[in-house]
């Protein structure tokens, strides 16, 4: 795929980009090692002034910045103008708090001062994806400067404006030249610079299939890697669940950004004793969600990103139906221009079926019926995938087990899976490995050095 803005209401193509040179990328590399020698030297209290300046250009910019996601990704416009507010509360918070994260800690030992100091590494490398194209981005970016380190910024192909809008922003917050920069690159690209001995370590979100491409070839240079990869997340409603707020919850997780995220809720997976009740819930608020336009404010969902993830969406539906599944409401794509797919709910999922064991990218719910907390922890278990979990209890000890028993780099009870700047986000299993955000996040791209002195 080539780098352009394709706007996927219209399927037509808005501008296209050209690639970087192999010289281009040097000059940008060698760029961003000067710039690091100079500005691993700055203060937190000049990075963080940085950053707060960021978020100052971001909520001052939200009515321009929003419209660029919706018309390269299709994303709701109300979704896009939560996002860039998002990405100004990651600024802040490493602001204010990286200095803390990044102080030394004292250790007792045998010497007379030992202790942990944090220093950052050099450039990294962020392969990013479209489905968030500013968070995603600043949330790996934040934290990174505020280190110390410099970043380079391969983005999705289909969102390059989103790409050069972020750069300009980090830009004139104030960074120096070079701290941050946009690489107008296709993914065959990668591999070298990923190689090249200047690039220190290297974070993707993204496929499985990109996440292991660059993992092995990081792992043959020996540098650090963190992967966000897919996730198949379970929405577990038990028994004593409130019923209305689960289901209310279930349609806003598993509809967010027209159903593009790694953590939507995609399995649902319901006590046999409310999953009629449940169901019927679920049905009515698909029923009620405005597909359309997504520059309308009162879209709810707007077209999938691409045509080939529509057309992949679809063939998973397929699949499961002709496997046994039944369609309680959807399955077909829109009769429309652009890549609209309606909000689709399938049940009697079959073993081994795509609904099964593959995550579904789009508007899909996927309704598993269970008869205790046995199956439902077993069935939640019975994936790839470990990012998030949410689950819906009023009971002590069901919430005790799930919150132990679940495989997930998170599980939120009573809630929507979230990311959260002041919380580690990250997953196990094939939906990677590290963690973005909190404290733990800023530390992934540092030399934890022991200091020991006698």
């Amino acid at each position: 795929m080539g780098i352009a803005t394709t706007n996927p209401t219209t399927g037509k193509t808005v501008k296209t980009f050209t690639p970087l040179t192999t010289a281009e990328i040097e000059a940008k590399i060698a760029l961003a090692q000067t710039a690091f020698n100079q500005y691993r030297l700055t203060s937190f209290d000049d990075r963080a002034g940085s950053l707060y300046k960021a978020a100052e250009i971001l909520e001052r910019d939200t009515e321009k910045l929003a419209p660029i996601m919706t018309l390269e990704m299709g994303k709701p416009i109300t979704g896009a103008i939560a996002e860039v507010k998002k990405c100004a509360s990651v600024c802040r918070f490493y602001a204010d708090n990286g200095a803390k994260f990044l102080a030394d800690q004292e250790v007792e030992s045998d010497a007379s001062l030992s202790l942990m100091r944090y220093q950052p590494l050099g450039a990294i490398l962020a392969v990013m994806p479209w489905n968030f194209p500013f968070w995603q981005v600043f949330r790996f970016a934040a934290p990174t400067l505020m280190a110390g380190n410099v970043g380079l910024l391969k983005h999705a192909s289909n969102v390059p404006q989103c790409a050069i809008a972020i750069e300009d922003i980090f830009t004139e917050a104030g960074f120096p030249p070079g701290v941050f920069q946009n690489l107008l690159i296709g993914s065959a690209q990668v591999e070298d610079i990923v190689k090249d001995d200047r690039i220190k370590a290297i974070t993707l979100t993204g496929s499985e299939p990109a996440g292991a491409a660059v993992a092995a070839t990081a792992g043959q240079a020996i540098k650090k890697t963190v992967l966000e990869l897919g996730g198949s997340d379970p929405f577990i409603v038990l028994e004593s669940a409130d019923l209305e707020a689960a289901a209310t919850t279930a349609t806003q997780a598993r509809m967010l950004n027209n159903g593009q995220s790694c953590i939507a809720a995609k399995r649902f997976i319901v006590a046999e004793s409310v999953a009629a009740e449940f169901e019927q819930k679920l049905v009515e608020q698909f029923k009620a969600l405005k597909v359309g336009d997504p520059t309308d404010k009162k879209t709810q969902i707007g077209p999938l990103a691409t045509e080939g993830i529509l057309d992949d969406l679809h063939q998973q539906v397929r699949k499961t139906v002709e496997m046994g599944a039944t369609i309680v409401m959807g399955g077909q794509p829109l009769d429309a221009p652009g890549n609209f797919y309606p909000p689709t709910i399938l049940k009697d999922i079959p073993p081994n079926s795509p609904g099964d064991i593959e995550e579904f990218f789009g508007p899909v719910a996927l309704l598993f019926c269970v008869k205790d907390l046995d199956e439902a922890i077993q069935i939640a278990n019975s994936t790839e995938f470990g990012l998030g979990a949410s689950a819906w209890t009023q009971n002590p000890q069901e919430r005790s087990r799930l919150l132990n028993e679940i495989e997930a780099g998170a599980v939120f009870i009573n809630g929507l899976v979230k990311s959260d700047p002041r919380l580690p986000f990250g997953g196990i299993k094939r939906s990677g490995y590290g963690r973005e955000l909190g404290m733990l996040g800023i530390h992934e791209f540092v030399n934890i050095k022991t200091i020991w002195i006698k």
